[in-house]
């Protein structure tokens, strides 16, 4: 057994990409895999889902309860083993020492990892939400004569931004999850192993970013070569009806920002002032009250200066 293994009661060291969509976890899986220590396969991952139903099947079982009455501590370390087995047995397909699983369910379950893997490192993929909006709306567009999912095509651009923003939404549910990193205490060490990996920073300057990403994570540096990636077969988008691509390019090329109407922005913006003044405290001036509100269309201020791991308050 690895001295890892001995220690964490993982085989493998998990690399747990989440966020929010159409903020670069595609690329970050796509620049992460070059690395020679890293597994990454670059698909958005079940493993995080399999385990809450995992949870759910334990908790409801009678069998298990009864174990649990008899020795709780006993029949607890079970079900710790049992969830570390499942994660082990998920990655054994590589030798690679350090595996990436993406999906946006981690940062929800981020005291679920910490309990099963006491050493976890997480990135968190953010972006402008306004610009977010902006990005589904672009593909929308292109796609109109298919439907989201939820069945929301029909709507205008703020009933859908209003569904995508909800508490539950494709957005409002990843934001939700960063906003309660705000409640987990400092002392529980969690906030610390979770790097926020900004969009904007990762397409404008790559190299950068991957280099403070790779030292925050004790890793050695790679070269990457942003103008010659190595691309794989890309996960399906029939799910979420083309609305959110995940293809990969062989060259990184920063998109050009997408106009959102200044009322969408407004609500947006207000709503989620918290992550803007946290993440992006320079993006919006007219709409912080420095030159007053401006009608037409907002376009978003790129967060492009290096800076280190941003912690949430």
């Amino acid at each position: 057994m690895t001295s890892r293994a001995q220690h964490t009661g993982l085989s493998k060291r998990m690399l747990y990409v989440t966020g929010l969509p159409r903020a670069g976890s595609t690329l970050l899986c796509q620049l992460l895999g070059i690395h020679p220590h890293v597994y990454s396969i670059g698909h958005s991952s079940p493993l995080a889902n399999l385990l809450e139903q995992l949870r759910h099947g334990l908790s409801d079982s009678p069998f298990l309860l009864a174990q649990l009455d008899v020795d709780f501590d006993l029949a607890y370390g079970r079900i710790i083993n049992a969830f570390r087995g499942f994660i082990n047995g998920w990655t054994e397909e590589t030798a690679r020492p350090v595996v990436v699983d993406k999906n946006r369910s981690w940062l929800g379950m981020v005291e679920t990892v910490q309990l099963l893997d006491p050493d976890f490192r997480m990135l968190a993929c953010v972006r402008d939400p306004i610009q977010i909006l902006g990005s589904i709306e672009a593909q929308h567009q292109k796609t109109l004569l298919l439907d989201f999912p939820d069945h929301m095509a029909p709507n205008s651009a703020w009933f859908r931004g209003d569904a995508l923003f909800s508490n539950n939404g494709v957005v409002g549910g990843p934001l939700r999850a960063i906003e309660n990193l705000q409640d987990i205490t400092n002392d529980r060490g969690i906030k610390e192993r979770v790097y926020f990996v900004i969009f904007e920073r990762l397409v404008n300057d790559p190299i950068g970013e991957m280099s403070r990403i790779f030292s925050w994570l004790g890793m050695p540096e790679c070269a990457i070569d942003p103008a010659n990636l190595p691309v794989k077969k890309h996960e399906s988008d029939s799910y979420y009806r083309y609305k959110y691509r995940h293809t990969t390019h062989p060259k990184i090329s920063p998109p050009a920002p997408h106009q959102v109407s200044m009322r969408i922005a407004r609500e947006i913006f207000y709503k989620h002032r918290w992550f803007y003044d946290s993440l992006y405290p320079e993006a919006y001036p007219e709409l912080r009250g420095e030159q007053g509100p401006a009608p037409g269309y907002a376009t978003g201020t790129p967060a492009n200066e290096p800076s280190p791991p941003v912690a949430m308050p």
